[in-house]
């Protein structure tokens, strides 16, 4: 697993398909439940790895920093500037979404979902992993949030199950080998920022950017389903969250942004940059759909 990168001159050793794999199973590996059996050996790899994803994660940071800095740092000013990425930010509005609710065919909407599955980190456990420590009221809205995407203690109501039901419906068989490396990036991002801890704040502010702009990509696609004829408790994966991350968004900057940034004024900056992180991972997945389907830009 220590393995080393080595990218061409000019090139990122880091946005490219064996790393991204690489960092995809290590993530899963880190991640499951296990025994310590094999300690010694995982804790060296583990630590080769670690350093890898820091300086992934650097990268990320220094493509987004001149932008994030510009992001004020008063409270309502910074909220005013977050919530403007709903129309500004990168990626949004993409092309991609109303071709597929309006053009797509079976296949390609069974590509772009098996894309986004093999590519999904499971927000249930990114915000579990991200409420550790954070102040009151922050963690709360993060705690109202979990529950929901836990179906608020309703097996059938869980946010993970309907996504894993709507990949049986639709018999995708996603993994890690074949889906493209802008996809696993973003997932293997989303997971830096929520388990090393100097990535908290920006975990708040990537999974706040996905509250905010998840609805208007999430009705596109649930048009779609319908349209190839998916029934409405089929698709209800996205008919929810097209619907129900509009009051998450609303609730969770008000707070858990909000109030963080009100106590130190230096977690806007790390917020901004998660967010925009979340929404530059996301620009480059969707080129990346639009140049396998044929889609001008």
């Amino acid at each position: 697993m220590a393995t080393r990168f080595i990218a061409q001159s000019g090139e990122s050793q880091f946005l490219r398909q064996d790393f991204q794999q690489k960092l995809s199973h290590w993530n899963r590996q880190k991640l499951a439940p296990g025994f310590p059996d094999d300690w010694d050996m995982q804790f060296r790899d583990d630590q080769a790895m670690a350093r890898l994803e820091h300086a992934f994660m650097e990268e990320l940071r220094a493509q987004v920093r001149d932008r994030a800095a510009q992001a004020p740092t008063d409270p309502d000013d910074f909220i005013a500037w977050f919530e403007a990425l709903k129309e500004n930010g990168p990626g949004q509005n993409d092309a991609l979404f109303p071709w597929l609710a309006e053009q797509a065919s079976r296949d390609e909407v069974r590509w772009f979902l098996t894309q986004e599955a093999a590519g999904e980190a499971g927000f249930d456990d990114l915000v579990a992993l991200t409420q550790v420590k954070l102040p009151t009221s922050a963690k709360l809205e993060l705690a109202r949030n979990y529950w929901d995407e836990m179906g608020r203690g309703n097996e059938r109501g869980m946010h993970g199950p309907m996504l894993s039901q709507l990949v049986e419906i639709l018999d995708l068989s996603p993994t890690i080998e074949t889906t493209v490396w802008e996809s696993l990036s973003l997932a293997n991002a989303m997971t830096a920022m929520a388990t090393q801890r100097v990535y908290a704040w920006h975990s708040v502010g990537a999974l706040g950017v996905i509250e905010l702009t998840a609805p208007w990509r999430s009705a596109h696609t649930a048009a779609a389903l319908k349209r190839i004829g998916l029934s409405q408790s089929e698709r209800r994966y996205f008919d929810l969250h097209a619907v129900l991350d509009v009051k998450h968004s609303r609730d969770w900057n008000e707070l858990a942004i909000k109030p963080v940034v009100a106590e130190d004024p230096r977690r806007a900056t790390a917020i901004a940059e998660g967010a925009l992180i979340r929404l530059s991972c996301g620009e480059r997945c969707f080129n990346r759909y639009r140049a396998h389907l044929g889609l001008e830009a």
